[in-house]
């Protein structure tokens, strides 16, 4: 009785389930498939042999010249031409294209006639051999064939022999370069071909699953061991000078990144850098551990399936674009991806732990998965439930990856490009990556103790990316490899900070491809909102003077971050920016009513008219707090850092130049351990200073702050006068409850980092922005009565000092700009004198500080520096004569200058004696020894304080003294008046 073909199936399946006792279920079910086979039965007269197992121990990539062999205990494979059907698998000019021409002459002939033709095909040169006397005719020949195979329709026996040349099947016969199928030989022996499959994806999905089964039972056949390698590796490909062998490691130890490899398909690491002498324990920070295991087995053979897909079509791309044929590939291509997730589930031996790393995590970070398989995987899968047991081990897999990485090798790009990449991809408007990677546990975790910054940094999944970091407090090993020579030049510390920088714009593309892609997807961009608020908001003390840094984030992490929001604003029009924001009930930033405001109090700000914020807003926002956070308080630690090395210089100095003195001395031991310690130190400070120039004096991030803080100001003058640009002075005195609710670093924050650019990257301020900035400075210095703090005004002054060619000269044409100004011609010298002499509440006399008498010396001195360099400028000359025939605020101005030249040189001679009293009694050396050594150390002491008090009295004395002569040579009318009222001071 003849079997239908659903009983010839049923029986089938039973018989190959025979070695199965169970099988797990996943959602995800292979297609035509519902139950596993097991153990494959020998057919056609051919018992397959068994191989040992694989080896399980750990194998290690080395980048060789050559592709040696490679068999089942895990060596790599060179391509290799068989005969029979092998030979579609691996000749190269074997190409889909020839085959169709030779097909296509013979399209109703039987199969043995087909596997002749095929035969004939001539290896070498991919033509029939025919003999021809003329080539013209052989070319129109040759034309005519695959016009004619083009528009023929594909036949059931070329479709086959697709199959089985794309999968390195046969069920027909065994060789060594493709893997025999008994069970199907079975089938097709025993029943007509419609009888063993329904559709070609049914025969592909049949012939998939019984190659992996078959691997599933390795240890009696291996199914791969007779196959040679179809390609060459895919990164390998990009780089064709290199190829790879699989070695085995010498040792088991090392970190958990060290490189395992499975039997079967090699992964590139030649773009990382691996050295060509092997991969040992030293080297394993710079390779990616792959698990040797079944699984990697099948997974190797799937990719290398999917990618063959690829290379047929790049081979005959007409052939391919066939209707029948593209469909036919199109198959192949999801049945690959359907049990390639099958086996990253663990379907098809045991299931996998959500807490293992998943198999395709070294491929991703190698770069070596066949264009669009990730893509196909996410598309196949994301909107099942396999889709999160799938790529949240991917995702975790990364995270791992990139907390190895530093910026000591390139390797740390290739867990933020995977990243970057999975996180690109999109289906209509959702980015499904995105939605998996923001419901994370650890996306945003929540507080658990006072070191929130810290936390977040060490916890939330984004944080290891954001954490990668040149400044050497963050990461030693940088420092360690860039300045660790035994003297750090200038040419060293330029060639290493280029690549640190270089290093830097890569990571924070990537890091901004992240963010960028998460808040493109409307589903994720509150919670990203959220995100990037609670950053902020746990971080608020990192902008304190005096901060524990182990309660915040670093340097490095909140420089990253700051560098994606400033591209992430750099379109935003000020037109959309809502300046109440910060007053909001809905505002995500948490600003503290201590905070001190500008001019307002919060009680004023409850009674505003609010609108809801949009994105534009609270980016903007976001980005003016980050700076806040992170450019600044790594511009104090820099300056504080340059202050500790010249501390230590002058110590390691003068324990030198006094060696002479204690060298026999019972200190003489302690003084020794001392200078060595300081030389320890001072090493240490200036490696931590090189990698501070890179992180931190980079032009391009420089420039990126320039132009942010350009936007601010533009904000701010459009709150103080409607008509900016157009504005003019006074501004009205009604001050805008806007501007006057303002946190006060919004300006100081601006002052202090032109303070810094000034002094060490001025070359930053050639930029189209700097004009705003000239105009901010100028119309708040001259509107005082506008801002409550008389040192924020005092700090605008300085930046006007520094940037004095006399004191910077590097900064002339930002002086220029700053003398030439239409409003500073008038208005800037009556409001820097009104300054100097303290005529209103806001003047340098009453700052209310504890330091207030010294204080107003600098204020005083860098206001004399301005008016010197002012006086020289002809355009500025009737503003002073007007000034000083106005009567007050010029004799306020010339008695305070008597004064302040008058204490200046009391104060500085007394200092003078003092060091001359000090300096007789130790050329005295009988009378200086007698002394006791307490008494030495405080007269030494006395003296080093006098030598810096006499410095800047007599350096502020002397400017003082010249603007008199200045002002004395040109105007003397003033005066000569009989009665001038001292003030105060």
């Amino acid at each position: 009785m003849e079997l239908s073909a659903d009983e010839i199936r049923r029986r089938r399946l039973a018989r190959l389930a025979g070695g199965q006792t169970s099988q797990p279920s996943t959602p995800l079910t292979s297609p035509q498939r519902e139950t596993p086979p097991g153990p494959l039965p020998g057919t056609s007269g051919a018992t397959p042999q068994p191989f040992p197992p694989a080896a399980s121990h750990a194998l290690g990539l080395n980048v060789q010249g050559v592709i040696h062999p490679m068999g089942a205990s895990g060596v790599a494979y060179r391509s290799q031409s068989s005969e029979g059907v092998s030979s579609l698998s691996s000749s190269p000019s074997n190409s889909l294209e020839t085959q169709w021409l030779s097909r296509s002459q013979s399209m109703d002939i039987d199969t043995a006639s087909c596997e002749k033709s095929i035969s004939q095909v001539d290896v070498d040169s991919g033509i029939e051999n025919m003999e021809v006397e003329d080539n013209d005719r052989r070319e129109r020949r040759n034309l005519a064939k695959k016009e004619s195979a083009e528009t023929s329709d594909v036949s059931e026996e070329q479709a086959l022999q697709l199959i089985c040349k794309i999968l390195r099947v046969s069920w027909k016969e065994q060789d060594r370069d493709v893997i025999f199928l008994p069970s199907l030989a079975a089938e097709f022996h025993q029943s007509s071909p419609k009888d063993v499959y329904s559709d070609f994806k049914d025969l592909i999905g049949q012939i998939l699953m019984e190659v992996l089964m078959m691997s599933s039972m390795s240890h009696i056949h291996n199914p791969f061991a007779s196959l040679t390698a179809t390609s060459q590796p895919i990164a390998a490909a990009k780089s064709p000078d290199r190829h790879l062998t699989l070695v085995q490691l010498s040792s088991q130890g090392g970190s958990p990144m060290a490189t395992c490899a499975s039997s079967f398909g090699a992964s590139s690491l030649s773009s990382l850098g691996v050295s060509a002498e092997g991969i040992d324990s030293q080297s394993c920070s710079d390779c990616f551990s792959i698990e040797a295991c079944m699984e990697t087995e099948m997974l190797n053979y799937l990719i290398e399936r999917f990618d063959s897909v690829g290379m047929e079509e790049s081979k005959a791309p007409k052939i391919c674009s066939h209707p029948s044929v593209s469909q036919l590939l199109s198959n192949i291509r999801s049945q690959c991806i359907s049990h390639a997730a099958l086996v990253l589930q663990g379907a098809l031996t045991q299931p996998r732990s959500p807490l293992q790393q998943s198999l395709l995590v070294p491929y991703m970070l190698c770069r070596n998965l066949p264009y669009g398989f990730i893509q196909e995987l996410a598309r196949m899968t994301h909107q099942e439930e396999v889709f999160r047991q799938i790529f949240v081990p991917i995702l975790q897999g990364l995270g791992l990856a990139v907390k190895e990485c530093s910026f000591d090798s390139d390797n740390f790009k290739f867990p933020l490009m995977a990243l970057a990449e999975l996180c690109e991809i999109k289906f209509g408007k959702t980015h499904p990556m995105c939605n998996l990677m923001t419901s994370l546990p650890l996306w945003c975790p929540k507080s658990l103790g006072p070191g929130m910054g810290r936390e977040f940094q060490r916890l939330s999944f984004l944080g290891a990316f954001f954490s990668l970091s040149v400044f050497a407090e963050d990461d030693t090993k940088v420092g360690d490899k860039y300045f660790s020579g035994p003297a750090i030049t200038m040419e060293n510390t330029r060639v290493g900070s280029q690549t640190l920088q270089h290093y830097l714009e890569s990571a924070r593309g990537d890091l901004f491809k992240i963010l960028h892609n998460i808040l493109l997807n409307g589903e994720t961009r509150e919670v990203v909102l959220n995100y990037m608020a609670a950053l902020v908001n746990r971080n608020v003390k990192k902008a304190q003077m005096q901060t524990d840094d182990k309660l915040v984030s670093t340097d490095g992490f909140m420089i990253n971050f700051l560098s994606v929001l400033q591209q992430l604003s750099m379109k935003i029009k000020l037109e959309m920016v809502d300046p109440y924001y910060i007053f909001h009930p809905l505002c995500r930033l948490q600003v503290s009513r201590e905070e001190t405001r500008l001019k307002a109090t919060m009680e004023e700000l409850k009674t505003w008219l609010l609108y809801d914020p949009k994105f534009p807003t609270e980016c903007f926002f976001l980005t003016l707090h980050t700076h806040h956070l992170s450019i600044l308080p790594g511009c104090r630690r820099y300056i504080r850092r340059l202050r500790a090395i010249r501390e230590l210089n002058r110590t390691v100095e003068e324990l030198k130049s006094s060696e002479s003195q204690w060298k026999d001395s019972p200190l003489a031991s302690r003084h020794r351990e001392m200078l060595k310690r300081c030389k320890t130190q001072l090493k240490k400070l200036v490696r931590s200073k090189a990698c501070a120039d890179a992180g931190l004096l980079d032009e391009n991030l420089l420039r990126r702050c320039l132009q942010f803080y350009s936007m601010v100001i533009q904000l701010i003058l459009r709150m103080v006068d409607p008509a900016y640009p157009h504005i003019t002075l006074p501004l009205n005195p009604e001050i805008p409850k806007s501007f006057a609710a303002l946190p006060e670093f919004y300006i100081e924050d601006v002052a202090e980092f032109l303070l810094f650019v000034v002094q060490y990257s001025p070359q930053v301020l050639y930029e189209p922005c700097v004009q705003n900035i000239v105009t901010f400075l100028v119309v708040f210095i001259c509107s005082q009565n506008y801002i409550r703090n008389p040192y924020l005004i005092a700090k605008l002054v300085e930046v006007l000092f520094v940037t004095n060619p006399a004191v910077q000269p590097r900064t002339q044409r930002f002086s220029e700009m700053m003398e030439n100004h239409q409003l500073s011609v008038k208005h800037l010298v009556p409001a820097l004198m009104k300054f100097y002499t303290g005529e209103t509440t806001c003047g340098c006399v009453h700052t209310g500080a504890t330091s207030e008498f010294y204080d107003k010396f600098t204020i005083r001195y860098h206001i004399s520096t301005i008016f010197k360099s002012l006086w020289q400028n002809m355009g500025h000359h009737g503003t002073f004569l007007e000034e000083f025939n106005s009567g007050k605020q010029f004799v306020r101005y010339i008695n305070m200058l008597i004064n302040d030249t008058t204490f200046l040189l009391d104060e500085s001679l007394e200092s003078l004696k003092r060091i001359h009293e000090v300096q007789e009694e130790m050329k005295n050396k009988e009378q200086w020894d007698q002394l006791p050594r307490e008494q030495q150390q405080s007269r030494q002491s006395q003296l080093t304080q006098d030598e810096r008090v006499s410095r800047s009295y007599l350096a502020l004395a002397t400017e003082t003294v010249d603007m008199f002569h200045i002002l004395t040579k040109q105007v003397q009318k003033p005066f000569l008046r009989p009665f001038l009222p001292i003030p105060d001071i």
